[in-house]
């Protein structure tokens, strides 16, 4: 089957290692189930699987991809859940301490054909667009788990995303100007900030601006280069959920100060189950929000997509056509 691999990894050269070539078709195994993949989406996630971090080198080759939806051999139209969970877990999958993405312990979505286990596919709408389902599996959830489940933040609300263009960004942007928050964005680039706008962000600041107010919440994926501005950005008693640390995990300030007498809750948030995956993929369909599509590629020019990720030339998914 065509897939996308990482047969090698850089931490200065990520595309060295990529490869779109032949791989044979997963295996049968009991309780899983192949699917014939559509569309697939590109994450960051697979960026840095190539530059080695998360993906061991003795896992290597390794198909990429935790975004995808497809058609099962039953030929049921369905959306794949990235997370796996271990043999015998049950619950909340995002707790196993032992649970992992698609792409990291198994082969991923950036192929003809993935095998998943039965539990990971969720019934995709019949009016939800290929495309546009194959948006949902990771970032459009990591902001439905950050703004739904643990932001705490009622509709009416203010919302400030840190940085403008990324798919979990813009994801938040959607859902939380569909859902009734107030969102605003901060950003380096002014284009960005003007593309946020157009989408569903009430205000766009520079990065590090002074705010005309407090928000109720912070989405925070930057990390070390945002963090002071987050706690500082709070109400009393407000919410930083953080999903990443782009920028690093260690800020020069860590604000512990702030944090505690302003009474503020800091929430880690990690990808989503798979009912709230399930619970996304309708929002999208009854509210009809249109994820945005940064390029649309097919599999076979899987490289030019993963160069503009590389290259942080992306507002929106990469998405890419299978069959």
């Amino acid at each position: 089957m065509l897939a996308v691999y990482a047969a090698s990894q850089s931490s200065t050269d990520p595309l060295s290692g990529l490869v779109v070539g032949d791989r044979p078709d997963p295996e049968p195994r009991d309780g899983w189930v192949r699917v014939r993949l559509r569309t697939a989406g590109l994450n960051h996630h697979d960026v840095w699987s190539l530059r080695g971090v998360g993906l061991p080198a003795d896992r290597l080759p390794m198909v990429l991809g935790c975004d995808g939806a497809g058609v099962d051999d039953e030929g049921n139209e369905v959306i794949i859940h990235a997370v796996v969970a271990s043999d015998g877990w049950q619950g909340d999958e995002t707790l196993d301490p032992r649970r992992t993405l698609l792409s990291e312990l198994h082969d991923g979505t950036l192929a003809e054909y993935v095998s998943v286990p039965r539990g990971n596919l969720v019934p995709k709408p019949t009016d939800l667009p290929w495309e546009a389902a194959a948006c949902l599996s990771t970032a459009w959830l990591t902001a439905y788990r950050m703004l739904f489940t643990n932001s705490g933040v009622k509709p009416g609300g203010t919302v400030l995303v840190q940085g403008a263009g990324g798919g979990v960004a813009t994801a938040l942007i959607q859902l939380g100007s569909a859902a009734g928050y107030r969102m605003w964005v901060t950003s380096r680039d002014a284009g960005k900030a003007e593309k946020a706008l157009s989408i569903g962000a009430d205000q766009a600041f520079g990065s590090g601006d002074r705010l005309p107010e407090r928000v109720d919440a912070v989405m925070e994926t930057v990390g070390a280069a945002t963090w002071s501005h987050s706690v500082n950005s709070l109400r009393p008693g407000g919410t930083i959920v953080i999903s990443g640390a782009t920028s690093g995990d260690a800020p020069s300030k860590a604000e512990l100060t702030k944090i505690f007498f302003k009474q503020l809750r800091v929430v880690g948030s990690t990808m989503g189950t798979h009912d709230e995956l399930a619970h996304l993929s309708r929002f999208i369909v009854q509210q009809g929000i249109e994820p945005v599509i940064d390029t649309v590629l097919p599999l076979a020019d899987a490289r030019d997509g993963f160069a503009r990720m590389v290259d942080g030339d992306v507002f929106g998914k990469v998405v890419f056509h299978v069959s």
